[in-house]
């Protein structure tokens, strides 16, 4: 059909090995058109197996894998069931496509319980794992609030059309619509190429063939360009000068190709040096400077199905050596089709991550040299059908996105798609309670710092006691309440998702008098440093507030270390610590007759460590005490 389905069929064969041996002469012609990926032609042969009475698993399956391969789930479906019920073998995999191809057919019920039996026998998996940690997903991306509209373009033909690539005015993208090209016996349909169209007034249309050498009698992909205009880099199949080239497997395999502009003209093709007709590199992408280019591929040492490349371009055109992004990012399912924004943030699709059925669409940002947990885009970007090839140009405020969501599921559409909120932003709902009676407190200060020590929103709880701030997500924020006469309370949390919320509960005054003792974490200390931490005043502001109410307490601070360092070491920052905190009282308007320090270092820890300690319990041990005298 199109590169999307011939990547996946490629990965999807591995379903096919493990029962390899069931192979006979009754189903040798089928086999044939199957290896062929002549899919219509083996579900015929297949097909008659059945009403010859000739049917069992092996055919089963690969009726199975033959027609999700022309996105025909509903019989996908159904045969894989025949071929788990005539089977004693089934591997894990088996049930993760099954449980896809239900997600597909939007059968959660079913596709609920194919994903228990695929956790069961792969539960080291990392999508098993991810589906054990929540196995309602599907509940919770339904219900998420939409970042994107997405409406069908009107130059999608009755063909497939997908990967939308604007640049320059023009939109690029690939299609089956040349129907001089040959028939593809995938699925009877034309093989692709690329085509251009031109922007009237808002609108694209007079779509075009690229003019040039980048496409050829066989199967073009995604494309991208330099930021000059002068280079481009493209999927094609093994096919160059002439030369069409297969693996030891009899396929195809795919390749990114670079083209140069001559004049009008694309000129001058070459496979990138670290393709391979023995593995697939496809889906090309830029960075923002031109830098590094991006990819897919199966090629040996990934994670999974196929996982997602980086290789840098040097500045005399060579490549460096590619290197895999990581495990946060590619599973042991197929991760395709990247994009980066001029934001920095990747885009991609995968099925390996929890989604809606088949491709979804996530994206993820880097974060001090390594990648966040990728975020699902939710719907209308994703679909129960495959979603992919997504870009977005923020320099326009529009992007695209592929799918085969429409009425008939051979047929990939692109969808243009806008923005309606901002990706990376998280509501936090800061709601503040007495913690003795969990009534609600209004007008409590509400302060939130960055994982800088930057104060960035000063807010006051309504009647409610509820305060709402937006945040940049995948980030780390210290939250703070404070109300006269209530010990002021603070919460680290890392912000997910579109609506995080956060209760704190404030203790009482009168109850901590009643206590005798305060005891803090060290939170009003940086690691191995003795000046207060900003955000850490408002903890010494309730003692202020303590004894400026009560103007008869007399306190004793004390600072306590943990046990690792020199133990004279540890007693002098402790000393510090201790004098420092007075100070700030002091300067707070406490009288310094009221008010003495004493540095414990790790004189009295509350775990002794002698066996080692986790770092909670050197937090434990990290502390300050303000003691009422009298």
């Amino acid at each position: 059909m199109n590169m999307k389905n011939i990547i996946q069929t490629i990965f999807i064969l591995l379903l096919t090995i493990q029962i390899v041996s069931a192979q006979n002469d009754d189903t040798k012609k089928a086999d044939k058109h199957f290896n062929r990926l002549e899919f219509v032609d083996a579900i015929k042969d297949y097909e008659k197996l059945i009403s010859k009475g000739k049917a069992n698993a092996y055919v089963y399956k690969q009726l199975a894998v033959a027609n999700y391969n022309i996105s025909n789930t509903t019989e996908s479906a159904r045969y894989f069931k025949q071929y788990l019920k005539n089977t004693d073998d089934a591997s894990a995999e088996d049930y993760f496509r099954y449980a896809q191809i239900l997600l597909s057919n939007e059968n959660y019920d079913e596709a609920k319980s194919a994903f228990k039996d695929f956790a069961s026998k792969a539960p080291n998996d990392s999508r098993a794992k991810a589906f054990k940690s929540n196995p309602n997903f599907v509940q919770d991306l339904s219900g998420k609030e939409p970042n994107y509209n997405a409406q069908p373009m009107n130059l999608n033909s009755e063909y497939s059309d997908f990967g939308a690539y604007e640049y320059d005015t023009y939109l690029y993208f690939v299609t089956a619509r040349n129907k001089s090209r040959r028939t593809y016996g995938w699925n009877d349909q034309p093989t692709t190429d690329i085509y251009k169209a031109e922007n009237v007034a808002g609108t694209f249309k007079n779509e075009k063939m690229l003019k040039g050498d980048i496409n050829s009698k066989f199967n073009e992909g995604t494309i991208v360009f330099s930021n000059d205009g002068k280079t481009a880099y493209f999927t094609r199949n093994d096919y160059v000068d002439g030369d069409y080239n297969k693996s030891e497997e009899g396929i195809s395999k795919l390749k990114i190709y670079q083209a140069q502009k001559v004049g009008e003209e694309w000129k001058d093709i070459k496979a990138l040096p670290f393709t391979s007709s023995e593995y697939s590199v496809s889906h090309p992408a830029l960075s923002t400077d031109d830098s590094t280019l991006y990819f897919s591929s199966d090629m040996d040492g990934g994670y999974g199905q196929s996982d997602l490349y980086k290789v840098s371009i040097n500045d005399d055109g060579s490549f460096g050596e590619p290197q895999n992004l990581g495990a946060m990012i590619n599973t042991e399912g197929r991760e395709s089709f990247p994009f980066i924004d001029s934001d920095g943030k990747l885009f991609f699709s995968s099925d390996g991550h929890l989604g809606l059925g088949g491709l979804d669409v996530f994206y993820t940002k880097n974060k001090d040299g390594s990648y966040v947990e990728p975020e699902n885009l939710g719907a209308p970007i994703n679909s129960s059908k495959d979603d992919f090839a997504f870009t977005y140009f923020n320099q326009v405020d529009r992007g695209y996105v592929s799918s085969n969501r429409g009425e008939n599921p051979l047929n990939d559409n692109i969808y243009q798609v806008q923005l309606l909120k901002p990706l990376d932003e998280t509501n936090f709902i800061v709601s503040v309670t007495n913690a003795d009676t969990d009534e609600p407190l209004s007008n409590v200060d509400v302060n939130i710092y960055d994982d800088e020590d930057n104060q960035i929103a000063s807010l006051k709880t309504n009647p409610k006691g509820e305060a709402k701030e937006i945040v940049i997500s995948n980030l780390e924020y210290d939250i703070q309440a404070n109300l006269d006469e209530y010990e002021s309370v603070s919460k680290t949390v890392s912000a997910k998702g579109d609506a995080m919320e956060i209760n704190l509960k404030l203790k009482p005054i009168k109850k901590i008098i009643e206590d005798r003792e305060i005891t803090f974490s060290n939170v009003l200390f940086d690691f191995d440093k003795a000046t207060i931490r900003p955000e850490a005043a408002f903890e010494l502001d309730k003692i202020v507030a303590t004894l400026k109410k009560y103007p008869d307490l007399i306190i004793k601070i004390e600072s306590h270390t943990d046990r690792r360092g020199p133990e004279i070491y540890n007693q002098n920052l402790s000393e510090a610590r201790a004098q420092n905190t007075m100070k700030y009282l002091i300067e707070k308007g406490i009288d310094e007759s009221r008010l003495s320090a004493e540095g414990k270092g790790e004189s009295e820890p509350l775990n002794d460590c002698a066996d080692g300690c986790t770092e909670e319990e050197h937090e434990q041990n990290r502390r300050s005490k303000f003691i009422i005298v009298e």
